[in-house]
């Protein structure tokens, strides 16, 4: 019998908006966590180089490794192994390698509700059983200590994000030194994406390695480095661990592409271009935090870090899918729907993304200010 995945409901969204634009509607898309901008110029113009002197087979770039080894001494102070660094074809495989590589059919996996949609289906496709932990407002929306503790029994393992998706919350750093405390008391292992390490707005987030150097890392290209179409991550594991991950990535998934590992390298030291998206992250935060209220939207995760506004809209609708695709056919703005990262609570809760340009943050709340205003609020909410 094949695992039942659930839909990726903000895709059926981005269809809807594409369909619209092929029709000469003006689409503002901010339905998904991708940065509006390209990758760095310097890494594309090695990828022009390396197109006419390379032949582009399958190819693990021991340079790129070494550098993401020194990413982790200069932004951590933690010391690993190049070899420890499994390069993949984005996050999204290397989530599947740490799951993999850690647990067998039926092992228990625990990790936040709100959360990225592809947990909970990544861990009942390789036939693992979710354990969602429900987090509000009261545990600002993230995982706590104290959560992991009441498990009952205990997982045999968790999915930590921080900064978070759909919320951007960032766990503390004492928060996060006793959540590996009671992990590790309790023989819970531990995968941490870290694809949104970069994009922080409060302070930096730190790594579970800092921590726990057991731990499975998981982090990408996509996000900070503005390389999401390119599809290039990577996997950190433990010693231990090494072989089973690369037989595992050579199998499954053979190597990340060639040119986006060469350009991978070069974005290492695009520094100020790089930075200059987070200002204008910032700075388009800033401007949503301040005008969404107005709208009514006034219950909102703390956006530590990340890209995302996760907000309440139980007081508009109970059908976030409903109400996000209608908010697209009305205005053009693409937004992504709760019921993605929350199956219990979704249905009332919508995201934004602000990884698009200032203006065009500008113009999506000049379109959906109107419209927010005419809506009546449901009766009893």
């Amino acid at each position: 019998m094949s695992a039942k995945i659930d839909p990726f409901h903000a895709i059926a969204i981005s269809r809807a908006a594409y369909r619209l634009a092929a029709e000469g509607r003006s689409v503002i898309h901010m339905e998904f966590g991708q940065p509006s901008t390209g990758a760095p110029a310097a890494a594309i113009a090695e990828a022009h180089l390396v197109l006419d002197r390379d032949g582009l087979g399958y190819w693990e770039s021991v340079p790129l490794k070494a550098r993401i080894a020194r990413q982790y001494i200069e932004h951590y102070s933690v010391t690993i192994d190049p070899e420890q660094v499994i390069l993949t074809c984005g996050a999204s495989p290397a989530l599947v390698l740490a799951l993999s590589c850690l647990f067998a059919p039926g092992d228990r996996v625990a990790f936040a509700r709100p959360g990225y949609v592809a947990y909970r289906n990544t861990v009942k496709a390789l036939y693992l059983e979710p354990v969602e932990i429900g987090c509000g407002e009261a545990e600002g929306f993230q995982i706590t200590a104290a959560a992991i503790e009441a498990l009952d029994p205990a997982p045999s393992g968790l999915i930590l994000a921080s900064p978070a998706n759909p919320t951007g919350t960032i766990i503390a750093p004492e928060e996060l030194s006793a959540i590996v405390a009671v992990c590790r008391r309790r023989g819970i292992r531990i995968v941490s994406d870290e694809i949104y390490h970069g994009l922080s707005y409060t302070g930096p987030a730190r790594s579970v390695l800092q921590d726990e150097p057991d731990a499975l890392i998981v982090n990408s290209f996509s996000k900070y480095f503005s390389m999401a179409g390119w599809r290039l991550g990577w996997l950190v594991v433990p010693p231990d661990l090494i072989d089973a991950a690369r037989a595992r990535m050579g199998n499954l998934f053979l190597t990340p592409p060639s040119l986006a590992q060469h350009a991978g390298l070069i974005a290492f030291d695009c520094h100020e271009e790089l930075e200059g998206h987070i200002r204008t992250y910032a700075a388009n935060r800033a401007m949503l935090l301040d005008a969404l209220p107005a709208l009514g939207l006034r219950r909102i995760a703390p956006p530590d870090g990340a890209f995302y506004i996760y907000a309440d809209i139980g007081h508009l609708t109970q059908d976030s899918m409903a109400f996000c695709m209608e908010l697209l056919l009305d205005t053009g703005v693409a937004t992504a729907p709760g019921i993605d990262f929350d199956p219990v609570d979704g249905h009332r809760y919508m995201r934004f993304s602000f990884a698009v340009s200032t203006n065009r943050i500008e113009e999506a709340l000049r379109r959906i200010t109107p419209w927010f205003a005419a809506r009546e609020p449901l009766t009893g909410s």
